[in-house]
């Protein structure tokens, strides 16, 4: 019997992708977001004034798409896929990846967080919680699992060395 969560069969190698199953990142986020809105479009509760949203949301979107587009510039130059169902070529370390082992879920979180002061909706930033639930419990171990498997030689150092998320 295949352990998807685990990505192995007793005695056999690791799963060749990373995310398998239904909990992917980007899918998460995605739920998470549309969720969001359908909450404050329900129950519109504000955060900030707004004078203070807009300007605060915008700059923290921006962020996150700085980080994310660094972050998917250095897995291209290191040779890696970016999703996380097709396989894993290396452990990069660079840009990034020096800082957090996640900047990708790291930008998605961010682009959430400023999306939610933007549109100042308590209700958005609410919804991130079940999200980051899921990606720590759920897709990010079956991802560590995955590279400890496939790296075993450099993906345990480098996991000591940089934290999951900051």
């Amino acid at each position: 019997m295949h352990d998807f969560q685990h990505g192995t069969r007793a005695g056999q190698p690791a799963t060749e992708v990373a995310n398998v199953g239904p909990v992917r990142p980007p899918f998460v986020y995605l739920g998470s977001i549309g969720l969001g809105l359908l909450v404050h479009s329900l129950c519109p509760v504000q955060l900030f004034p707004p004078s203070l949203g807009v300007p605060l949301g915008v700059t923290v979107v921006l962020v996150a798409g700085a980080l994310f587009i660094s972050a998917v510039r250095t897995f291209r130059k290191a040779g890696t896929p970016v999703p996380g169902n097709r396989p894993t070529t290396t452990i990069v370390r660079r840009g990034p990846y020096r800082f957090s082992r996640n900047p990708i879920y790291l930008a998605f979180t961010l682009f959430q967080i400023g999306l939610a002061a933007w549109v100042n909706s308590l209700g958005l930033l609410l919804t991130l919680l079940p999200a980051l639930a899921l990606m720590t419990l759920v897709a990010i171990p079956r991802e560590e699992r995955y590279l400890e498997a496939r790296f075993p030689t450099e993906y345990l150092p480098y996991r000591c060395a940089v934290r999951r998320w900051l």
